[in-house]
């Protein structure tokens, strides 16, 4: 049974779910259906993950994004870019194998921004039914989901949640927290 988080909820993901080891993060958000000063009315929304040693990023090659697919320790992968967020169910997907996660990272963030949304003058006010879910990977069951339902006008980003290790077992965040970071370079250095 899906658990509905609030801004700021946690929740265990290992203690109701014995065994887990495979997750898919699912994000979705909307497709716009105005125009915008004669411009494409499509916002592209790319999903990231942004992996943490210590509450601290460290390396470039800890960023699992359209351009780097998949982390080096092979333990999270990006499942492909969705340009214009069209369709129902998940826009992007991120698929997390938890066993694998090397022991030195501690938090994995997953982040939204709206690819160059400052030259197309977009952000989160304009998407609509912007949600993350998470997934057991070994039966397609959906364990929890957020819906960011705040006004995010003005917002080119936006850090979604977070999954981490505390005391042994796997959690998540629900962080819901927009930002005016024009892209994914800056967005990381909140974590530097």
């Amino acid at each position: 049974m899906s658990i509905s988080l609030q801004k700021g909820q946690k929740v265990s993901l290992s203690k109701d779910n014995a065994g887990l080891a495979k997750i898919v993060v699912g994000l979705g958000w909307d497709e716009v259906q105005q125009s915008f000063g004669g411009g494409s009315g499509t916002i592209d929304c790319d999903a990231s993950a942004i992996l943490l040693k210590n509450g601290k990023f460290v390396d470039k090659a800890d960023l699992v994004y359209f351009g780097n697919l998949r982390h080096k320790s092979g333990s999270i992968q990006h499942m492909g870019d969705n340009l214009t967020g069209a369709g129902e169910g998940d826009d992007e997907q991120i698929a997390i194998d938890l066993s694998s996660v090397p022991a030195d990272y501690d938090k994995i963030v997953i982040v939204v921004n709206i690819y160059q949304a400052v030259k197309r003058k977009q952000h989160f006010g304009l998407i609509q039914n912007a949600f993350i879910r998470l997934v057991d990977a070994r039966n397609n069951n959906e364990m929890c989901r957020y819906n960011l339902t705040e006004n995010y006008s003005d917002m080119t980003a936006m850090i979604f949640g977070e999954v981490y290790r505390y005391n042994g077992e796997w959690k998540f965040s629900a962080v819901g927290q927009g930002t005016n970071d024009p892209g994914l370079e800056q967005l990381s250095r909140r974590y530097t």
